[in-house]
């Protein structure tokens, strides 16, 4: 938010609840953004443990279905990338209302679809609709104080996150009982519910400063330009994401075949082991709030490293795939809040296109970690699947290793954006 006008109070226009100073009584209000992100974001998921399930109904293949979590991620980046922006130009309340309810409509092309090419179609409607989330966090991350925004934004993605992995649990273990389309009928219904529940929770908020839409847009260049410390976060991101995609896109086709031999339900099941790294984003922001979140992103993306030597040393065991999910989740989770801790210290009257920018990366990544890991597990199985996801966690990593390098170098001469 920019500065009031001369003589006006200095304080924010409107807010989110739980952005203004926060004590013990805001926690609610915070609470109820974070249940609605997950709430939200889980519908690019529920599709994932069903995927070897809907191909059998379709008779697709497993490279066709893979299409349908590729085209999801894709939708998402388009929509955090032509819709986000909004959020430093438009009434946010009826933003995030309308956007919901507009995800209920994918939902119900998704229930009905008649074919894989239909599905993959939806799945990218859902994906565009689906980002509520990343225009609560930038307004959010603009009204918390400085020393609690690591705080603020860790227990958002906290909440977004846990719906990432029990949309798996739920949807798995759904259309093992019912079948497929009945996951996607009852998250239609969930997400008007929750559309009422937001329209009558959250006030009205208008950006402070008047910006129009295609001058966001026309802007996007500049704030990657201007940024270094954006562009690496970013980029560490993406690569990061993707390899957590690689995994989860393929994963029930890994479970499905022998000696494993386990069914959708096994698939989702595996998200409750991924909550533990989820909740643990919270901790990692109030971490980010007392230390550097350079450094915790590094170990974020050394603690993904390891996960994925576990998931190529224990791959015909459980508890072997449950290890290397808690440390892939943790480790991935950790390096996301860090980094956006990091960007959203740069300028706070474009902290929705920096976020845009951000997460148009992150979610390519994703699309990209789908498609490799979809390829890997056809050439190789679940070992091509493994050189993917530890591939491009090492690259992260390198990505990481050059930012920091530099800005060792630079610590000498007066710092222009903070890091």
């Amino acid at each position: 938010m920019s500065a009031a006008p001369a003589g006006a109070p200095n304080r924010p226009t409107s807010h989110l609840p739980g952005a203004a100073p926060l004590g013990p009584g805001a926690l609610p209000s915070v609470g109820l953004l974070a249940v609605a992100s997950g709430l939200v974001v889980a519908n690019l998921y529920y599709a994932q443990p069903l995927l070897a399930l809907i191909g059998r109904d379709f008779g697709a293949p497993a490279a066709q279905m893979g299409l349908v979590a590729t085209l999801t991620q894709l939708g998402y980046a388009l929509g955090l990338l032509v819709i986000v922006p909004l959020a430093d130009v438009a009434e946010r309340r009826g933003l995030i209302v309308g956007l919901t309810v507009a995800t209920a409509g994918m939902l119900v092309a998704a229930a009905v679809a008649p074919g894989a090419t239909w599905l993959a179609v939806a799945s990218l409607g859902i994906g565009l609709a689906s980002v509520v989330p990343q225009v609560i966090i930038p307004v959010a991350a603009s009204l918390a104080p400085p020393e609690q925004r690591g705080r603020v934004v860790g227990t958002i993605v906290s909440g977004l996150l846990v719906g990432i992995l029990l949309a798996r649990v739920v949807s798995g273990a759904a259309g093992a009982q019912v079948g497929w389309r009945p996951v996607f009928w009852g998250a239609a219904a969930l997400m008007l519910v929750l559309a009422a529940v937001l329209r009558w929770q959250l006030p009205a908020s208008r950006p402070a400063v008047a910006l129009r839409y295609a001058d966001a847009l026309r802007s996007l260049p500049v704030v990657v330009g201007r940024f270094p410390v954006l562009r690496e976060a970013a980029l560490t991101g993406g690569l990061a994401f993707g390899s957590f995609s690689a995994f989860w896109t393929a994963l029930a086709f890994h479970l499905a075949r022998p000696p494993l031999s386990l069914g959708s339900a096994a698939a989702g099941a595996f998200g409750l082991v991924g909550v533990a790294g989820a909740l643990a984003a919270s901790a990692v922001g109030r971490l980010t709030d007392r230390s550097s979140p350079r450094t915790t992103a590094g170990i974020g993306l050394a603690a993904a490293l390891v996960g994925w030597a576990v998931f190529g040393a224990g791959a015909a065991s459980v508890v072997g795939l449950a290890l290397g999910v808690i440390l892939l989740d943790l480790g991935v989770q950790a390096a996301h809040v860090s980094n956006q801790a990091r960007i959203f210290a740069l300028d706070e009257q474009a902290r929705g296109r920096i976020n845009a920018v951000y997460m148009v990366t992150y979610f390519l990544g994703g699309a990209l970690g789908s498609t490799l890991g979809t390829a890997g597990w056809a050439r190789a199985g679940w070992a091509g699947v493994v050189a993917v996801g530890a591939g491009l966690t090492t690259l992260a990593f390198v990505v990481w290793l050059g930012g920091r390098r530099r800005a060792a170098a630079a610590a000498a001469a007066p710092a222009s954006h903070g890091a």
